[in-house]
């Protein structure tokens, strides 16, 4: 559904967002000013003793300087409630009194027609409900006791019975004014092709209510009673309101209880997800009956990230996985993976928590496998890998399942999972090896040089870097930090790097994070601010630094022909440095693994070659009066070139 322009704009403005918080978090008094809302309180999205979640009232916006939460209203509605975007306006509209934009007449003649069909579902709820109270469902209630279900259980799933009546279901609905037409559409009765009368779609079964996210009823499953029943369970048939691929039983409270940190249960079955809520795993769902869908996949990570897919132990448990895993493969992203839990063989969930309790089970599930383990042991399981053809048919094996992985950044991190499993796959006994990895890789290089530099000076010795207490990329922070709160109209233009290369000290990371929410663009209320925030101290020690000091003092000097200028080209050769770094250290990791692994490598040279090349370049751009970045770099080249002349990879000739 698309909103009308404006909108949205108009519902931020009726709502408070202080207000909306306020229901979540207990205010911090002491640091709030309710007059200019200035909020603040231990944030919601993770566990903490201080106030470092901040609502800014009047801007709209919330940020934690925790764990770096931050949105406005919908936003937070959605996080904390587990809704979707729509959702989350619904539910702020009705706060503020804004009716939804009407939809088109079709569409909303479809919406009133599923209404109708939704009545008709919950009024049957009710009758199967009734019915297991009855004589007639005896032998139902010494089942579902025999399994654990005591009569809270039974209330809280609603569960019920349709007895074995030919029309009991569809007469009792007439009786309450449902129309006919509506009983059959919603799946609650059939209407035979000779055109004979109606008759119930379920008949001697225990049945399970199936509600969608916002608690409509849209369908049933039933159990038989009968062992002899052509189906054991029974979905309701597809209609307007019910499509078994894409609804899970349990749905909504599922994802209430997974908003609330509940890890997300996949179990195949009514009585699993019924047995993990009752032993506390309260989001648990299933889907119905079929092997699971990409939509419901998609539904699955609306809810988790990461859900755990709890499946049999036996072999028909371990196909299901592998045919989850080839669907889940192109679907795969930075936040939408799975883990698999494996039970004992014979076992489903409910079988185990009545066996062995809810800590067994709760052990198997902290036990849960990532979903690249699982391929790799389709791949690898019951074959041998003695010659090197049958390794290159393992290589093409695992780059076809990696090659549907979508998202390349995963992808490549599959490709380096697989690395290593390999290496561990094929790898020869060998001698104790260097435990430091500087130090392994100097020994493999030889790289224990003789011509030591002179003794460094007093001063640099004394240096914050050469003792120690700050490493060089806090260095460059240390620059970037202070350079923004001197000039802070820069901010916009490095807001983007400020997000991506996130420092590595927490409290370099509060100031940064600030730097990108703070409206401020004056020094000195930026600098009240910090003060404010119990940020000021830290900018100040970042002042007294002395590579810092000098930096700003040769900026400064060139004030005549636009200091904020030449402070603007610093920025971005600092951070075009950190952004060179990341890249270069994963060249550098590939290159030392790939050195202590392989033996005459005829591709370690070119990608050795290519990490110096990248190394070269990232000295290049920006290059500035004031500082030079071979300083940096120089120990990356050094060690580089090394490496390629020396070809300490090759087996030397005696």
């Amino acid at each position: 559904m698309s909103l009308p322009p404006g909108f949205l704009d108009e519902l931020r403005t009726r709502i408070s967002l202080s207000q909306v918080v306020g229901r979540k978090v207990m205010w911090d008094n002491r640091k709030s000013n309710a007059a200019k809302g200035d909020m603040w309180a231990p944030c919601p999205f993770h566990q903490e003793k201080t106030a470092s979640f901040h609502v800014d009232d009047r801007k709209g916006f919330y940020y934690c300087f925790g764990c770096q939460a931050k949105g406005d209203a919908i936003s937070f509605v959605k996080d904390t409630e587990n809704v979707s975007f729509m959702e989350a306006i619904e539910i702020l509209a009705r706060e503020a009194g804004m009716p939804m934009p009407e939809r088109d007449p079709r569409a909303q003649e479809k919406s009133d027609a599923r209404e109708k069909l939704a009545q008709a579902t919950e009024a049957a709820v009710q009758f199967y409900k009734l019915q297991l109270k009855s004589g007639a469902a005896r032998d139902a209630r010494d089942y579902l006791e025999k399994r654990g279900l005591d009569e809270a259980t039974l209330a809280r799933f609603e569960l019920g019975f349709a007895p074995s009546a030919r029309r009991g279901a569809f007469e009792a609905l007439q009786a309450k004014g449902i129309p006919a037409e509506d009983i059959i559409t919603a799946g609650i009765a059939s209407k035979p092709d000779d055109g004979g009368a109606p008759y119930d779609a379920f008949r001697d079964r225990i049945m399970f209510p199936i509600r969608d996210p916002r608690g409509r009823c849209i369908g049933f499953g039933g159990r038989a009673m009968d062992p002899n029943a052509r189906a054991k369970y029974l979905n309701s048939r597809e209609t307007p309101l019910f499509d078994k691929g894409r609804a899970l039983f349990n749905h909504g409270p599922a994802r209430e209880a997974a908003g609330n940190g509940h890890p997300l249960i996949v179990a195949e079955g009514y009585m699993d997800v019924i047995a993990l809520w009752r032993a506390g795993f309260e989001a648990a769902v299933a889907p119905l009956g079929t092997a699971i869908t990409t939509d419901q996949l998609q539904l699955m990570w609306r809810i988790s990230s990461e859900p755990i897919i709890a499946l049999d132990g036996d072999k028909a448990g371990l196909r299901a996985a592998l045919r989850l895993i080839d669907l889940a493969l192109p679907l795969l992203g930075a936040q939408k993976s799975l883990r698999f839990c494996i039970l004992p063989e014979g076992q489903d969930p409910d079988d185990l928590i009545r066996a062995k309790g809810r800590s067994a089970m709760q052990t198997l599930l902290d036990e849960a496998r990532p979903l690249v383990s699982l391929l790799w042991q389709r791949e690898t399981e019951g074959r041998v890998f003695d010659s090197p053809e049958r390794r290159a048919e393992l290589d093409q094996s695992l780059r076809r399942a990696t090659d549907q992985i979508k998202d390349p950044d995963l992808r490549r991190h599959y490709d380096t999972a697989f690395k290593d499993l390999k290496w561990q796959l094929f790898r020869q006994k060998r001698p104790p090896q260097p435990t430091s990895q500087s130090e392994r890789g100097r020994r493999k290089l030889g790289y224990m040089r003789a011509d030591l530099p002179l003794a460094p000076l007093a001063e640099t010795r004394a240096s914050a870097l050469a003792s120690g207490a700050i490493s060089d990329k806090d260095l460059r922070w240390s620059v970037i930090l202070v350079l923004l709160c001197h000039y802070p109209r820069l901010i916009d233009n490095f807001e983007a790097q400020l997000d991506r290369l996130r420092p590595e000290r927490e409290d370099y990371r509060r100031l940064a994070a600030h730097l990108m929410t703070t409206a401020c663009r004056d020094t000195d209320n930026l600098n009240q601010e910090l003060e404010g925030y119990g940020l000021r101290a830290l900018l100040e020690n970042l002042r007294a630094m002395g590579h810092v000091r000098v930096t700003q003092a040769m900026i400064s000097q060139d004030a005549a022909t636009g200091a904020e200028g030449k402070a603007k080209d610093c920025l971005a050769e600092e951070f075009a440095k950190l952004a060179a770094w990341q890249g270069i250290d994963h060249e550098m990791a590939e290159a030392l693994e790939r050195i202590e692994r392989t033996e005459d490598d005829p591709h370690l040279s070119w990608r050795l070659t290519q990490a110096l090349k990248t190394l070269q370049n990232a000295t290049k751009p920006r290059r500035t009066e004031h500082a030079d970045v071979s300083e940096d770099t120089s120990t990356y080249s050094n060690r580089l070139r090394d490496l390629i002349e020396g070809r300490a990879w090759e087996k030397k000739k005696r």
